[in-house]
């Protein structure tokens, strides 16, 4: 019966005709562009994205918060002003900059746990750093337990004045940004240790749910002759997305902040953390069109938004969802430019397993569920600890400096797929991508997120070989980062240590789907230096506030 009214509420809301919008252009849905200097006041606020209204966690009273821009070379000063009261939500915070290297600035990478202590309610913290040769699409969000998920989330573009992908396209600004994000209800604490699903997908910021009101939708105008760079973010804390816009190709010209060869298509499967930049050329009628955005759970209500020509009606779309017939594989994407690796130093192989104990779910990392250390290892590494000593023991790899990483990873019997893993502190070369059997040493994808597992779970469908993604990198930022299934609780870090959390998924954090790789920690003092005192203060005020306020941590 249930599914009966779904099906139901969703023919009736996407394929009615003539019902007037009730719906936002992205100017009006989402704030300005502000940076590369800004403040980020976190704070709690009821918000009804989908017509549901609840408590949240905002960006200066938004979710999505504002856009944050900048050009390539800026230094980029974010202060982050922790005014969180809502018991309800989580009070502590840290903000990560999703695919910004943070090269000799490890202690601004914003992992509660790994590369900081958490900002404390009432106090703030500014995020100094310079993205160094870095442009394209990334986001920011927040990277302690699961608190993202409830709205602490936001895009970041840096812009290039000579992209060699300039001469694609006519309109690259804040209108051509799409954010996409799963929604719920509850709060995000709630659904820890479960498989949770979303009630809905949200379009910059907006969407419905099943049996919900008919909401306001997110707009995004052309102009027919026009060619557009749509900057596609992927901010959800479990889904995975297929993105179309009817009657219209796409051409990706980047995967998470990389360049890549020009590829069409006319649907992208985005899993949470990934970006795309797509070419849109506005070549069909006036008129209105659906942009949707399809998640992987059934119990999701599907993502809606309206592109409408200069010209068109204030009406919702009446165009139908037609089969893919050019869908997006990873294993067709191209770097722009190679990165011509050698032959690996490391060969490391990391087995995902699953456990579910006492109805709570759990993973596995190598037979090691992550722990935080009491201490966060940047300051472990900073502190002159022992690489071979350092916590959280079992889940903590020590690389040289300078070397060529092969990173095999393998689910075993980890439910559900593909699960998006997120590199820290480097892009990688994917050479195996999920669900094939081959191998691309000479021209693979370069990003910062991949899927591990196969695209209906990691079970009998899925071939032993096509289980596995294999990725590589040069350990050239000495300090700690993360490639997780986000989010992994306090820790003050340096630059010496990677942190793995398996895959891009925020509630898998607190249930021990993370590693820690200590990225030549003899070298971390000198790659950091100077330390600031600012970060130094930050683990004194948090173990100050946790004797005073142990009911909240």
């Amino acid at each position: 019966m249930f599914i009966l009214f779904l099906v139901v509420s969703l023919i009736s809301s996407i394929n009615a005709t003539s019902i007037v919008s009730r719906s936002q252009s992205y100017p009006l849905s989402q704030p300005a562009a502000h940076g590369p200097t800004t403040q980020l006041t976190i704070s709690n606020k009821v918000i009804s994205p989908d017509g549901f209204h609840r408590s949240a966690i905002v960006v200066n009273g938004e979710s999505p918060g504002h856009l944050i821009t900048g050009q390539k070379g800026d230094m980029f000063n974010i202060e982050v002003v922790n005014q969180l009261s809502e018991k309800s939500m989580l009070l502590l915070t840290g903000v990560h900059w999703h695919g910004i290297d943070q090269y000799k600035t490890n202690y601004y990478d914003g992992a509660s746990g790994i590369t900081q202590c958490p900002i404390t309610p009432n106090h703030s913290f500014t995020y100094s750093f310079s993205a160094q040769n870095q442009a394209g699409t990334f986001w920011y969000h927040s990277h302690h337990s699961v608190q993202y998920c409830d709205g602490l989330r936001g895009p970041l573009i840096i812009y290039d004045p000579e992209d060699p992908s300039a001469h694609m396209y006519d309109v690259d600004d804040a209108s051509t940004v799409i954010t996409l994000t799963d929604w719920y209800h509850p709060v995000a604490h709630k659904l820890l240790h479960t498989i949770p699903a979303a009630n809905s997908t949200l379009i910059n910021g907006l969407g419905r749910y099943a049996g919900g009101p008919q909401s306001d939708l997110a707009v995004i105008n052309v102009t027919r002759g026009k060619r557009y760079r749509f900057r596609l973010i992927q901010m959800s804390c479990e889904a995975n997305i297929k993105f179309s816009i009817d009657g219209h190709n796409l051409t990706i010209i980047e995967a998470d902040g990389e360049l890549t060869e020009p590829l069409v298509v006319d649907q992208l499967q985005i899993l949470a953390g990934q970006r795309y930049s797509v070419v849109l050329e506005a070549n069909q009628s006036v008129d209105n069109y659906w942009i949707r955005g399809i998640p992987n759970i059934n119990q999701t209500y599907n993502g809606s938004a309206i592109l409408r020509y200069h010209g068109a009606p204030k009406a919702e779309p009446t165009t139908l969802d037609t089969p893919s017939t050019k869908p997006l594989k990873e294993t067709d994407l191209r770097a722009l430019n190679s990165s011509g690796y050698g032959n690996p130093d490391y060969n490391i192989a990391l087995e995902v397993s699953f456990k579910n104990i006492t109805n709570k779910f759990h993973f596995y990392v190598n037979e090691t569920e992550f722990k935080a250390p009491e201490n966060p290892v940047l300051s472990q590494i900073l502190e002159g600890t022992d690489p071979s000593q350092l916590h959280p023991k079992g889940s903590v790899h020590v690389l040289e400096a300078n070397k060529v990483v092969e990173l095999t990873m393998i689910m075993i019997d980890a439910p559900g797929g593909p699960h998006p893993m997120h590199l820290h502190g480097h892009p990688f070369d994917v050479v195996q991508s999920a669900g094939n059997s081959t191998f691309n040493y000479v021209n693979p994808v370069r990003r910062d997120v991949v899927g591990v597992g196969c695209e209906n779970g990691a079970g009998a469908e899925c071939k032993d070989n096509e289980k596995q993604v294999v990725i590589r990198w040069v350990t050239d930022n000495s300090g700690p980062w993360s490639l997780h299934w986000y989010d992994i609780n306090s820790i003050k870090l340096s630059r010496t240590v990677l942190t793995l959390n398996n895959s891009h998924i925020d509630f898998h954090i607190d249930e021990g789907f993370a590693v820690v790789m200590a990225e030549s920690p003899k070298d971390t003092r000198a790659h950091v230096s100077p330390v600031p005192k600012e970060w130094g203060r930050l683990c004194p005020i948090y173990e100050e506030y946790k004797r005073t306020h142990p009911d909240e941590i």
